[in-house]
């Protein structure tokens, strides 16, 4: 006898396991029923659970999963996806979405605006439309992220109330329940089918989020402290709320002053940065995110800065806890006369930033007089300052970031002049968790401070590879601005200065994910220049759609309150800033009319300041079955930790394409990456979360020279990077780094 779900008992059929399983090889290549269910084991006892022994099906397809036999990932997730909505709805076939919802709402789990804005028969109508069969498309990997982060669920007792396509559907009903109700349910079904069939994918806080009552979806928060304990505590309670509302945080502390400073005219000093550091990675790790994901951050700091040889060596495992702070990372701010000292054989000159009057400001807002100042100040023997060679420091930088692979790099001057913000008025002194935000931040003075500005971004990304054309661009950027413009008003705000920022700005992130799939399939690499023309052509057409479309909804809405603040306001685009080195080894054309759209936006304005921003969209791309965001694989086959075991999954089309793709340990440098980045980074308005990547069996004595580490971050600044995220070396794993919360697809989206 077997025990079912309900807890009746009946006697065992093995007629109908095999019939499941039967079921959910149909239509697929290369797979054997009878093949799981002999590797499956399954030891039968008396009153056993029919929910173990679905369970143990499961587990054996997806132990099955090989670049010989990729379709067992469709096997697996098919069997889980009938588990799912056993364990949801006591049955297979899901309920009426007008009474599910309803039931979900009056239990506290959907927020109860669902059901006062639409009426029974607008659900009426998105019932006849939902199509359930799409949970069929689904890979395995794709199903137990979904069950793991993203379904609504008790997290406590492990009950799960809902299915993919409920999901996918109440998320567009939430995102455009303030349209004009003739209208609004062609966006509600149009979105619906842009993100169930994986043409946009959409980040971790929006999966997990809309529809139910905690209303924070944005990805990013990037919060700037001050030199002053109410800032620091501002900045901590900050840090507090939005990790536990499933954001990723950015933190730029880097004007703090330096160990040793005087406090109160000498009354007292300095105990540095180090002991306030350790102050906000408690803040991080200090919630779970609702238990979707664990808190994280990045925190932003100047190589000039006098303790800069302290806090290079962070996250170093040598070392005492006393003078480590290993549970955050950290980015490293450079700007062209770091490098030119380097270049030079010069040295850097390294202050406390409060005893150097402007330069701080400068450093972001103005490259000319940051360098005035600092030749200055240099020569000022007043001032305290300690010297050190250009090419030590950089190497002390470059070797962290080689041990730890999480000392991430940014160059605040392109942050700055290939920006759409004005830096005299609106500069960008951080970045966040993931390298891809570059917005404006100001320090907050106290908790409920108004002055203060805690930027944040909404993300999402387009799925390269489900594109049949770049021609429906248009659609899908008209459809994504929309739905996340709607989300800034609809979301709840817990600092007055985020909602005052986002007011103000309207920041948005849209990115793209499955390029490796999209190379492959073009038959083009990352190494050999091939590629250069399809992503010049492909990110000219993602940012002409964006800000189209963004153009079109300042038409209808209005203006971002300070778009006088953006250099667009001005008419200057990404195209007129970028680094002009990338024309060498690109000389593809512009194909679309920028100077009609030049003219509109003058004249219109744009909803929204900032529009694109390329993540690393690692849970996301799970969702979708891409490749992450811009990244080649490791492998065919990637096995991926999670919460729920190992989990694998095949590159999209392998058995047709797998002599196309081009593996990441295969590419012989990071040279054809950092071009291709250079020309995204050409028409991305914010940043991009680009790797440097490492084989040490490639070089003499199997160790990777300082002077090929430094000639990378050399060419990364040439090419007009903003920023450089993780340093990987091949050290014969095969399993990917977490992005630890930074999702689109995300932040990890």
């Amino acid at each position: 006898m077997v025990t079912k779900r309900d807890g009746r008992q009946e006697k065992l059929d093995l007629e109908k396991i095999h019939r499941v399983v039967i079921w959910a090889a149909e239509g697929l290549d290369q797979v054997s029923p009878s093949e799981v269910e002999l590797k499956a084991h399954i030891q039968f006892y008396q009153g056993m659970k029919t929910a173990d022994i679905h369970e143990t099906l499961i587990k054996s397809a997806a132990d099955l999963i090989s670049e010989e036999t990729p379709d067992y990932q469709y096997l697996a997730a098919r069997l889980a996806i009938f588990h799912l909505r056993k364990r949801a709805f006591g049955q297979f076939e899901p309920p009426v979405l007008y009474d599910h919802t309803l039931a979900m709402v009056e239990a506290g789990r959907y927020d109860k605006h669902i059901i006062e804005d639409y009426s029974v028969e607008e659900f009426a109508e998105l019932q006849q439309y939902l199509d359930h069969s799409r949970d069929m498309s689904f890979s395995y990997a794709a199903v137990k992220q979904l069950e793991g982060k993203y379904l609504v669920q008790n997290r406590v007792t492990g009950e799960i109330y809902e299915s993919p396509q409920i999901l996918y559907m109440l998320v567009a009903a939430c995102l455009f329940a303030t349209y004009p109700k003739d209208t609004r349910l062609d966006y509600v079904k149009r979105f619906y089918d842009a993100t169930s069939t994986f043409k946009l994918s959409l980040p971790t806080p929006i999966m997990a989020g809309v529809r139910t009552p905690t209303r924070q979806f944005s990805s990013c928060v990037l919060i700037e402290t001050g030199d002053s304990l109410d800032s620091i505590n501002a900045t901590s309670a900050s840090i507090i709320k939005y990790v536990s509302q499933r954001a990723g945080i950015g933190i730029n502390a880097g004007n703090i002053r330096a160990l040793g400073s005087p406090i109160r005219g000498g009354e007292a000093f300095h105990t540095g940065c180090i002991p306030f550091y350790k102050h906000f990675q408690t803040a991080v790790k200090s919630c779970s995110q609702g238990g979707v994901r664990g808190g994280a951050a990045t925190l932003f700091y100047p190589i000039w800065h006098l303790e800069v040889e302290s806090l290079l060596v962070l996250k170093n495992n040598r070392g005492v806890e006393e003078n480590r702070v290993r549970h955050l990372d950290y980015g490293v701010q450079l700007n062209k006369l770091m490098y030119q000292r380097l270049v030079k054989g010069g040295n850097i000159t390294l202050f406390s930033p409060h005893e150097v009057p402007g330069l701080y400001d400068a450093f972001f807002a103005d490259q000319v007089e940051f360098e005035r100042l600092y030749v200055k100040y240099e020569q000022d023997p007043s001032i305290r300052k300690i010297s050190i060679k250009a090419a030590e420091l950089f190497g002390k930088l470059a070797s962290e970031r080689a041990s730890t692979g999480r000392i991430y790099i940014q160059n605040v001057d392109h942050c700055n002049t290939h920006s759409p913000f004005d830096p005299l008025v609106a500069p960008i002194k951080q970045s966040n968790l993931c390298l891809e935000i570059a917005l404006p931040t100001k320090p907050l003075l106290h908790t409920h401070d108004e002055e203060g500005e805690i930027a944040l971004c909404t993300l999402s990304a387009f799925n390269l590879g489900a594109l049949q054309s770049l021609d429906e661009l248009p659609g899908l950027s008209d459809l994504i601005v929309r739905a996340l413009d709607n989300l800034l008003d609809y979301q709840d705000y817990p600092i007055i200065a985020a909602k005052l920022a986002t007011d103000n700005r309207r920041t948005l992130g849209v990115g793209v994910t499955n390029l490796a799939y999209y190379l492959a399939k073009n038959g083009v690499k990352y190494s050999d220049g091939s590629a250069n023309g399809l992503v010049h052509r492909t990110f000219e057409a993602i940012q002409h759609s964006l800000l189209t479309a963004s153009n079109q909804l300042s038409k209808d809405f209005g203006p971002c309150l300070k778009f006088n603040e953006t250099t667009y306001s001005k008419g200057i685009l990404p195209i007129d800033s970028y680094k002009k080195d990338i024309d060498n080894y690109c000389d593809e054309p512009l194909h679309y009319d920028w100077e009609t759209l030049r003219s509109s936006i003058v004249k219109h304005g744009l909803r929204n300041s900032t529009l694109m921003a390329l993540m690393p969209c690692e849970t996301s791309s799970q969702i979708t079955n891409s490749t992450n965001g811009i990244e080649p694989p490791r492998g065919y086959v990637s096995v991926k930790a999670s919460k729920d075991g190992i989990l694998k999954q095949v590159v999209p089309e392998y058995l047709a394409l797998k002599d196309k793709y081009e593996l990441l340990w295969d590419i012989p440098n990071n040279e054809g990456y950092l071009q291709l980045v250079g020309i995204m980074q050409k028409f991305v308005d914010q940043a991009i979360s680009a790797n440097t990547n490492y084989d040490p069996t490639r070089f003499p004595g199997d160790k990777v020279p300082m002077k090929q580490l430094l000639k990378d971050l050399l060419t990364a600044y040439k090419y007009g990077l903003k920023t450089l995220y993780y340093h990987n070396t091949r050290d014969g794993a095969s399993e990917d780094h977490s992005d630890d919360g930074c999702d689109s697809g995300a932040c990890k989206l």
